[in-house]
C-alpha cells in the first residue's frame, strides 16, 4: 500500500499495516548505522528482525525532523556521549575529578600507606642519627646481657605522691639562711641555742611537749609507699633519730652518745639511723654494721628523711638529729632526772644509763666483718702468748653472736688472765688535782697494773676463784696513742712479763694499726683519709681489747681495765666489763652509799679516783 507523504510528515507514526510497512532508516542512535557508530557488536548488527524494531516503545513519538528548538530536541553534541550528557557544560579538570568524595574514598589506602610509610621512614632516620633516643622515650631499659631472651617488661613504678605538712603558725623553723644540708654540728648548735632560749625555754618534764606547740620544720613526704629492690620502700620514717658524726671529736666520744640516741629511739619507738656526712673517719660502714639491719625500728625499710628536715632541737620534732656538740641541749640535767634511778644512791643511780648503753653495743653498734676478724686476730694472739687452750671456732653469723654481758643473767665465762691499760695523751689532760691539766704520770698506770694483778690474782694459793694458776708477774695489754709511752710502759716491767699491744704484734695487719704520734683532734683532721680510717680501726680493736667489748663466748677479756676518766675509752671500757665486775657489785658486802667497791672492783680510775660523784658517767657532755 501506498504510503500518504502527507499522513507521515504530520504524524511521523507508520501505517498500522504491518505487510505495508517499509521503514525509513534515518542515522540516528537508534538506528543501525547509529548503533554501528557505537561500536555495536556483530551479533547486535546480525539481529534483523523488523517486528521486534517497530514495537511500541521504539515508535518515535516525535516528527524525525523535529525542530532544535523543540524543548525535546537533545543537546547539541554527539549522540555517541550519551543523551544526558550538556556538550556546551563546563568542562572538569582532571584533578577536581580525584578530589571527589569517591575518589578519595576509593584511593584512601593508597593514601594512608604513603603517610605510614613516611612516619616509619622518618623514626628509622632519627633513630640511626641519635641512637637509644626511641628506647628512652618509650621507657624501654635494654639488658645488660644481650645474648639472654629478653623478658618482658617490668611495669614502671607509679608517680609518687606527696604531702605537705606544715607545723602551727608560728612553731615553724626557718633554715632559709642555709644552702647544704644536712647541718655541719656547729650550725645544729647554734639554732638549738636561738631556739631554747627566751620565751621557747622548755622547763617541763623531759618527753613533755611544750605548751606552745612542737616546733618543726615543713615536712614534704612521699606516701606511695611502693617497694624497691633489697626490701627498701619509698615511704618516708614517721618518726626518726639519727645521730651525727660531725668529725668534732674523737671515736669514743661520739660512740658513748651514739648509745644513749639509740636507746632513746627504742624508748620512743622511733627509727635509729648514723649521719656520717661530715665524718672525719670514712664511712660509718667503714668500721661498724649498718645500724639499720642491727636496729631496724618500728618500720623496717622505711626511707630516711630528707636531710633539710633533720631537726637538733627541740627533741620533739619529727626528725630528732643529736651530735656531740648538741648533746648538752639533750643530755643534761633534764636527761639524769628522767633515767636516773631516784632510789638509789652514788653509782648505783647511774644503773639504768649504763644498762641503756650496754645494749646498744650489744645489739647496735657492732663492728663490721673485717674489724671483727681484727678483734679476733688480736685475742687469739693474745690466748697464744698466755698458752691458753684455744676456744672452739665460733659461727660468723651476727645473728648467733651471743650478748656477753647480761645485767640480769650469769655473765658468760670467758678466760680473764690480763689486766689492760689505757695511756691517753695528746689533747687530754687529768681534770682533778694534783695533775689537773697535766698527764698522769706514767708511774702510776704501773703501780695501778701490778696492784691489780696482786689483789685479783696473787692471792696464796696462786689460783683464782675457776681454780687457774696465774704466774706471779702481770700479763698486761697496752693501748695508748703515744708510740713512747707504751714502750715506757714496758721497759717497767721485767724481760718475763708479758706485754702485748698493736705495735708490738706479730700480725701485720695489727701492727700497721698502731698510732706513731699522739692523738689531737685538730692533727688527726689534717691526716690523709685512709690514715684516718687506719688509725680508726687501730682504735675500734683497742677498745675492744681494753673492755672485753663484742666477745663471744670463750674469748679471753680483761681481768681489770687501768684508765683516766677524761678519756671516752675509759667511760666506755666499764660499760664492757658490765657493772658488777666493773664496779664490785652483786655481794652481800656491796656499800650502802652506793659508792664502787674498791675491794672488788675490775674498772680503776686514775684521774678523779672517786673524789668526784658519780665516779663514772657513760658519756661527756661538750660544749
Amino acid at each position: 500500500m501506498p504510503v500518504d507523504p502527507l499522513n507521515f510528515v504530520a504524524s511521523g507514526r507508520l501505517s498500522t499495516s504491518r505487510n505495508s510497512y517499509q521503514p525509513l532508516t534515518p542515522r540516528t542512535p537508534h538506528s543501525r548505522s547509529g548503533r554501528a557508530e557505537e561500536a555495536i557488536t556483530d551479533l547486535d548488527l546480525d539481529d534483523d528482525d523488523a517486528g521486534s524494531y517497530a514495537t511500541y516503545r521504539q515508535q518515535q513519538a516525535e516528527p524525525l525532523l523535529a525542530s532544535s528548538t523543540s524543548p525535546s530536541f537533545p543537546a547539541s553534541g554527539y549522540r555517541s556521549r550519551g543523551d544526558d550528557v550538556d556538550a556546551t557544560a563546563k568542562p572538569i579538570k582532571r584533578w577536581q575529578k580525584h578530589l571527589s568524595p569517591k575518589e578519595v574514598w576509593h584511593n584512601s589506602p593508597l593514601v594512608l600507606g604513603t603517610v605510614v610509610a613516611g612516619i616509619l621512614l622518618s623514626l628509622i632516620v632519627f633513630s640511626y642519627n641519635k641512637p637509644g633516643a626511641l628506647d628512652r622515650a618509650v621507657g624501654y631499659a635494654p639488658s645488660s646481657t644481650p645474648s639472654k631472651p629478653v623478658e618482658a617488661a617490668v611495669a614502671a613504678p607509679p608517680t609518687p605522691s606527696y604531702v605537705d605538712t606544715f607545723p602551727a603558725e608560728g612553731n615553724t623553723i626557718s633554715y632559709e639562711n642555709y644552702t647544704q644540708f644536712p647541718l655541719t654540728g656547729m650550725q645544729y648548735r647554734h639554732e638549738c641555742a636561738t631556739l631554747m632560749s627566751g620565751k621557747f625555754m622548755h622547763h617541763s618534764a623531759y618527753w613533755d611537749p611544750p605548751m606552745h606547740g612542737v616546733m618543726d620544720v615543713p615536712h614534704h613526704d612521699d606516701v606511695t609507699d611502693y617497694h624497691l629492690p633489697e626490701g627498701e620502700r619509698t615511704r618516708v620514717c614517721s618518726k626518726t633519730v639519727t645521730y651525727q658524726l660531725d668529725g668534732t671529736v674523737g671515736l669514743a666520744a661520739d660512740l658513748a652518745l651514739m648509745a644513749q640516741a639509740a636507746a632513746l629511739a627504742r624508748e620512743r619507738n622511733r627509727t635509729f639511723l648514723v649521719d656520717d656526712t661530715h665524718w672525719t673517719r670514712g664511712k660509718w660502714t667503714d668500721h661498724f654494721q649498718d645500724v639499720r639491719t642491727r636496729q631496724p625500728g618500728p618500720e623496717p625499710g622505711c626511707r630516711a628523711p630528707p636531710p633539710e628536715e633533720l631537726v637538733a632541737c627541740p627533741r620533739f620534732a619529727r626528725h630528732w638529729v643529736i651530735n656531740a656538740r648538741t648533746a648538752k641541749f639533750h643530755f643534761g640535767h633534764g636527761f639524769y632526772e628522767n633515767y636516773e634511778d631516784p632510789y638509789q644512791q652514788g653509782i648505783k643511780r647511774q644503773r639504768p644509763i649504763f644498762e641503756h648503753a650496754l645494749r646498744s653495743f650489744e645489739e647496735t653498734i657492732r663492728p663490721n666483718a673485717h674489724n671483727a676478724q681484727l678483734i679476733r686476730s688480736a685475742r687469739a694472739e693474745l690466748a697464744s702468748v698466755l698458752s691458753l687452750p684455744p676456744h672452739a671456732p665460733h659461727a660468723r653469723n651476727d645473728d648467733m653472736f651471743q650478748s656477753q654481758r647480761d645485767a640480769a643473767s650469769t655473765p658468760p665465762h670467758n678466760p680473764d688472765p690480763y689486766i689492760a691499760v689505757h695511756i691517753r695523751r695528746g689533747d687530754r689532760h687529768a681534770s682533778a688535782f694534783p695533775f689537773r691539766g697535766q698527764h698522769v704520770p706514767l708511774a702510776h698506770f704501773v703501780d695501778a697494773a701490778r696492784g691489780a694483778w696482786a689483789r685479783l690474782y696473787g692471792h696464796a694459793a696462786g689460783d683464782d676463784a675457776d681454780g687457774a694458776a696465774f704466774p706471779a708477774p702481770p700479763i698486761v695489754y697496752v693501748a695508748s696513742d703515744a708510740h713512747a709511752a707504751a714502750h715506757e710502759f714496758a721497759g717497767a716491767f721485767a724481760a718475763s712479763t708479758a706485754v702485748f699491744s698493736l705495735d708490738s704484734s706479730t700480725d701485720p695487719a695489727l701492727r700497721a694499726l698502731a698510732p706513731q704520734h699522739e692523738y689531737a683532734q685538730a692533727e688527726f683532721d689534717r691526716m690523709e683519709p685512709d690514715d684516718r680510717v687506719r688509725l680508726t680501726r687501730g682504735m675500734v680493736v683497742d677498745l675492744a681489747m681494753l673492755s672485753g667489748m663484742w666477745a663471744w663466748e670463750g674469748d679471753v677479756v680483761p681481768g681489770a681495765t687501768i684508765c683516766t676518766l677524761s678519756s671516752n675509752v675509759c667511760r666506755l671500757s666499764a660499760v664492757g666489763l658490765g657493772w658488777e665486775r666493773a664496779f664490785g657489785f652483786g655481794h652481800d658486802d656491796d656499800p650502802s652509799d652506793g659508792s664502787i667497791n674498791d675491794a672488788k672492783k675490775r674498772w680503776i680510775d686514775l684521774d678523779n679516783r672517786g673524789t668526784v660523784a658519780p665516779s663514772w658517767t657513760s658519756f661527756e657532755v661538750f660544749s
